[in-house]
C-alpha cells in the first residue's frame, strides 16, 4: 500500500518506513517541492497533524498521513509542546533546541529526579482534503543531564524513556521503533489500514 507522509523530513520518513513494514510503500513530499507547507497555527499536536494532512490532500491523490509531535517537559509548564521543532527559533538545529531545553531546566533549577517529560505524537490520515481518523501515541520519560548518543533526531538525546537506562540517542533504532511515541501511533495507523478501517472511512465520506 502506497502512503505520502506530509513531511520534507526525511529522518521522520525512514523512521515511519520502518515502523509500518514493507507492506507499505512511505513517500514525502521530497518529491513534490511545489507544495507549500500549510500554517502550522494549532493549538495541538493534533490540530497541526491535521492541518499537515489536509493540506497536502488537497494537492495530490494519495492517501496522505501527517504527524505531529513534540516533547513535553512537566517543570516547564508542558513546554516546548507543539513548539519543539522551533523551540530556539524559526529554523533551529537539533541541537539548538536541546541546547536551550537544558539551559531552562539548569535556570529554573530543576533536580534530575524532577525532570519528568513524556513524548507525544499525533497522526492524522486523510483523503481529498478530508480527515479520515487521528491516532495518537505518547511515551514517558525524564530529560537527562547531558546529551547521550547520536541516534535519532530531534530531542532524542536527552530523552530517557521510564523503564530504560538508554536515551533514545543511544538506542538501536529496532528498539526504539518498538516503544516510541511515533511507534505507537504508528502501529495504531498501521492496525487500521490493514482492518479496513480508514477505507471505509474514505467510502463513507
Amino acid at each position: 500500500m502506497d502512503l505520502l507522509m506530509a513531511t520534507h523530513n526525511a529522518h521522520k520518513t525512514r523512521e515511519i518506513q520502518r515502523i509500518l513494514g514493507t507492506e507499505f510503500a512511505v513517500r514525502d513530499l521530497s518529491e513534490h517541492p511545489d507544495i507549500s507547507k500549510p500554517l502550522e497555527n494549532g493549538k495541538t499536536f493534533e490540530e497541526n497533524a491535521i492541518l499537515k494532512a489536509i493540506a497536502a490532500s488537497r494537492e495530490l491523490p494519495s492517501l496522505v498521513i501527517a504527524d505531529d509531535s513534540g516533547l513535553e517537559v512537566d517543570a516547564l509548564g508542558g513546554a516546548p509542546g507543539i513548539y519543539s521543532a522551533r523551540y530556539a527559533s524559526e529554523n533551529a538545529t537539533d541541537k539548538a533546541n536541546i541546547d536551550k531545553l537544558l539551559r531552562e531546566l539548569a535556570r529554573q533549577n530543576v533536580p534530575t529526579d524532577q525532570r519528568t517529560a513524556r513524548f507525544r505524537c499525533v497522526v492524522a490520515a486523510a483523503r481529498n482534503g478530508t480527515l479520515l481518523r487521528t491516532f495518537e501515541g505518547v511515551v514517558e520519560g525524564t530529560i537527562v543531564d547531558l546529551p547521550r548518543g547520536s541516534h535519532g533526531f530531534g530531542y532524542d538525546p536527552v530523552f530517557q524513556p521510564k523503564g530504560f537506562d538508554q536515551t533514545f540517542g543511544e538506542m538501536a533504532s529496532q528498539l526504539k521503533n518498538k516503544i516510541s511515541h511515533r511507534a505507537k501511533a504508528i502501529v495504531a495507523l498501521r492496525e487500521a489500514l490493514r482492518a479496513g478501517e480508514i477505507a471505509d472511512a474514505a467510502a463513507a465520506d
